[in-house]
Parts: structure tokens; C-alpha cells; sequence
């Protein structure tokens, strides 16, 4: 085996021991933010393939994590983004057409309470408080991730408490 087999081994052997340090918790964090279980899988393997890529680029092994985390953040704006023209370009064909109201498609089993009441918030807002409260982010480290100020990040945290109390009291 020459040295560039060897150089080429041992960075695979590093990618991987990455991916399975923090593949799980990242695997737990998109499904958080997005609530499909497929789709995190592929924001997780996109937000791997991104990080991985530029590697090389870090100087500090110990950052991965977090700039893992901001790359799932982006890839899943992006997918909400997608998803939004979507809906909207439906509807609009929708109205022009006279057809009837599409069906959503099938209505998945939500068993976790929190999940659901997750999935009512904005996606901003659900951002930051899986951040701040599943990853145990500070404020400062969440708006870091989300590419916004702090007063932003007390603001989505705010409203989506405030949002959260008043479905509870719906609930109940």
C-alpha cells in the first residue's frame, strides 16, 4: 500500500468515527425540526457530505458539531422554502383550475404530543427552540446557528413559548 492509500485509509477511518459520534444526535435533531423521519435522514446525510467536504477547512476537530448543525439548520430552511412554493403553487393552479381541494396525503400517526404541537410553530421558531432546548444551546450559540442576532433568537424563543402555552391551554 502506497502512502497516498494510506493518507486516503486514514481520513476514512476519521469520517467515519465523525459520523458515528454525531450522526445519532443530528439524526435526533433534523427529525425534531422537520418531523419525518426520512427527510432528516437526507438533511443529515446532505449536512455530512457539506461538513466533509470541507474538512479539511477546519482547524479545530471539535467545531464539527457545530458546524453540522448550522448545515442541517440551512438544508432544512431550504426544504421548508421549497415546500412553501410548493403549497402556494398548488394552490394557485388549484383556484385557475376549479378543480377541487387537493388531499394533503396520507395523515401520518403523530403519537408524540410535543412533535405536533412543534409542527404548528413556524419554522424559524421551531428552530430555535429545538437550538435552544433540545441541543441546550445558549442564545448566543442559536443565533450563530441560525445566521441571526440574539434579539432575533429571545424574539422566536419568546413567540414560540407563547405559542406552545397557548395550544396547551387549548388542549386542555
Amino acid at each position: 500500500m502506497g502512502a497516498t492509500d494510506e493518507v486516503g485509509a486514514d481520513r476514512g477511518d476519521r469520517y467515519s468515527a465523525l459520523y458515528a459520534e454525531h450522526a445519532p444526535r443530528a439524526l435526533r435533531f433534523a427529525f425534531l425540526l422537520t418531523g419525518e423521519r426520512e427527510l432528516a435522514e437526507d438533511l443529515v446525510q446532505d449536512a455530512f457530505i457539506k461538513v466533509m467536504g470541507r474538512f479539511g477547512d477546519l482547524r479545530r476537530e471539535e467545531a464539527f458539531a457545530t458546524y453540522l448543525r448550522k448545515t442541517i439548520v440551512n438544508l432544512s430552511y431550504g426544504t421548508f422554502r421549497r415546500r412553501r412554493v410548493e403549497r402556494q403553487y398548488l394552490s394557485r393552479e388549484r383556484r385557475y383550475s376549479g378543480a377541487s381541494a387537493l388531499t394533503s396525503g396520507p395523515d401520518l400517526d403523530r403519537d408524540d404530543e410535543l412533535w405536533s404541537r412543534l409542527e404548528q410553530l413556524p419554522p424559524r421558531q421551531r428552530v430555535a427552540l429545538v437550538l435552544r432546548y433540545y441541543e441546550d444551546l445558549s442564545e448566543k450559540q442559536t443565533a450563530a446557528a441560525m445566521g441571526c442576532s440574539l434579539r432575533t433568537v429571545k424574539s422566536l424563543v419568546n413567540r414560540g413559548l407563547v405559542a406552545l402555552r397557548a395550544q396547551e391551554a387549548f388542549h386542555e
